[in-house]
């Protein structure tokens, strides 16, 4: 399953870099979904900005499996989540591999 599983992401990483540039990393990923689940086109953030949509973006993918559940919009268009199911506790390997299970699946 895990051999299955780092194809997928092989793949996807590669699709990715294709479209994007090379060497693109899990937090320029977590980046490129945040924007788009904001959708609001090109504007300038500054650094919390970046942040909250990385913020944005774990949200969403985890919102795939139950952990959140989407609220809505608040008044500058940005999309809210509420944790519905608490996290189970990970360590940093198991997270990553949690957040890139959770990429695999959004972009599929």
């Amino acid at each position: 399953m895990e051999e299955t599983f780092q194809i997928k992401w092989n793949t996807m990483l590669k699709s990715l870099e294709e479209r994007f540039g090379e060497d693109i990393d899990l937090q320029a990923i977590l980046f490129l979904i945040g924007l788009q689940e904001l959708g609001q086109g090109y504007s300038k953030l500054n650094k919390n900005q970046k942040v909250d949509v990385m913020h944005v973006a774990v949200c969403a993918l985890l919102s795939q499996w139950g952990y959140y559940n989407f609220s809505g919009h608040d008044k500058d268009g940005w999309p809210h989540w509420e944790a519905t199911e608490k996290l189970p506790h990970l360590d940093a390997k198991e997270q990553n591999q949690l957040i890139k299970e959770a990429i695999v699946e959004y972009f599929n």
